[in-house]
């Protein structure tokens, strides 16, 4: 593909036409994601005789998982949030040098994670809350995840650019195919070949790295206007581009810290007030949750090409007309989930298990934990906005607010007052309340200052920061 072929779509097509463009693939992929952990917990929550420690043995591995996620969000956010304000631009040289050194950050980081991991182990997921009965197969399962983090960090980052690069559909087939493969892999891997746990783990793996075999084959092709060096020379980081990408990226990233931070303190309390069940129960409630987040994320996704390169382009407009669109369906979808929190609790989390004791702690955590959902889906979108336009304080801040400043506390203060792991539940919509206030007040004020800029004028005439 020539450089005439960049999609300068992006700065002309009625955004109501982008979105849709854009966004479905990005939900279709995100959601594909999202059923891409859901069928590993399916299956593990079935396994005979074990299936509800299993649960929550996986669910202890989340803040490990949130972590890897992380230094992953770190490099590769970064990296397509500037590729797609470079290409609004039409800088397609140093697009491409983005490009070579987020393979070689996801490589550094991916590494150094795998061995902290792998030497520190078990200490860890103790720390995470591991018991000694749920402890193998937490440690089951992270082992084999940890050794294929490379291919992790390279698959979701490569992913990502190839969306904003302007080929969405691909990115959505690939995720697609990883997802397919995967529930396809896994009951051979669990019953059939009965690896159990490590099944789920070794098919996860697999299915990421034939994904990622054909990404790098795609970004191999020199006649693509975005690709990747063929010299390793040209790998070596470049320090500025490096620095650029990850101050971008520091807000997902701190947002995902937070959530590894937060998860760990929640799954403390919930074995101290509820026992190991009550942690599988926060590993179903989470998966359900985690759908619609994702569907959410599909919409950031969509968003956020749109929004980077009429910001490069300087079209403020169409970038206040994209976010506002977008922060309507987010909402839209964070309502169904909380439709079905609370009146099919029961229904959602009987597909993960059937252990009774674990569908009456499931079904009560999803009904009281999401009582306030749908406007998540609005906070979740402005946040994402700040980060596609580079505002990196603002999207540091509610990236934290809403775990280390509100819940955090909540799940330390409710449960004694209430004696009982409801406490824990009831921590969210608190703090999804307080954090979405907040939210609206750093929205309303970017929104009157982006309406201040005329098309074509320099953002900079109202501060950095806009």
């Amino acid at each position: 593909m020539s450089a005439s072929a960049v999609p300068t779509e992006l700065g002309t097509k009625p955004i109501g036409t982008l979105i849709k463009q854009y966004a479905v693939p990005g939900i279709i992929a995100m959601t594909a994601s999202s059923l891409y952990n859901m069928v590993d917990s399916i299956y593990i929550g079935h396994i005979a005789d074990v299936g509800s420690l299993s649960i929550a043995g996986l669910a202890i591995t989340f803040p490990l998982m949130n972590i890897s996620t992380a230094l992953g969000t770190l490099v590769g956010v970064g990296a397509s949030t500037m590729i797609s304000v470079l290409l609004g631009q039409k800088n397609y040289a140093v697009a491409g040098k983005v490009l070579s050194n987020e393979v070689t950050l996801n490589v550094i980081t991916g590494f150094l994670f795998t061995l902290v991991t792998l030497l520190w182990m078990d200490p860890i997921l103790r720390f995470f809350g591991a018991s000694d009965a749920t402890l193998p197969f937490a440690r089951s399962y992270m082992v084999i995840i940890s050794l294929g983090n490379i291919v992790t960090h390279l698959y979701f980052g490569l992913n990502s650019v190839v969306r904003s690069s302007g080929n969405p559909k691909l990115a959505m087939g690939l995720t697609l195919f990883t997802v397919i493969s995967n529930a396809i892999l896994d009951p051979i891997f669990i019953f059939v070949l009965g690896l159990g746990i490590q099944g789920a783990a070794l098919a996860t793996v697999l299915c990421q790295l034939m994904s990622l075999g054909y990404t790098l084959w795609y970004f191999l092709n020199p006649n693509r206007f975005l690709h990747l060096p063929r010299s390793l020379s040209l790998f070596r980081i470049n320090w500025r581009i490096a620095k650029d990408s990850l101050a971008i990226g520091l807000g997902p990233f701190l947002m995902n810290l937070a959530s590894c931070i937060v998860v760990l303190f929640i799954n403390q309390q919930l074995v101290k007030w509820g026992g190991d069940l009550a942690v599988g129960a926060y590993g179903i409630v989470n998966r359900i949750t985690f759908l619609f987040i994702m569907i959410v994320m599909g919409f950031n996704q969509g968003m956020q090409p749109i929004a980077g390169y009429n910001f490069g382009a300087r079209q403020y407009a169409r970038v206040r007309e994209v976010y506002l669109k977008t922060a309507m369906w987010a909402t839209l979808v964070t309502t169904l989930g909380f439709i079905i929190s609370e009146f099919l609790p029961v229904a959602a989390v009987s597909i993960f298990t059937n252990d009774p004791v674990l569908i009456e702690k499931s079904s009560l955590g999803l009904e009281k934990m999401n009582i306030v959902f749908p406007i998540v889906g609005f906070q979740m979108v402005t946040t994402n906005l700040f980060q596609c336009l580079g505002m990196v304080r603002k999207s540091i801040f509610l990236s934290l607010s809403r775990q280390l400043l509100f819940l955090l506390p909540c799940i330390y203060i409710l449960p004694p007052l209430l004696e009982s792991e409801v406490g824990v539940w009831y921590s969210f919509p608190i703090s999804d309340t307080t954090a979405a206030i907040i939210t609206a007040i750093l929205a309303a004020g970017l929104l009157k200052k982006l309406g201040k800029l005329r098309d074509g004028d320099d953002p900079s005439i109202l501060g950095s920061q806009i």
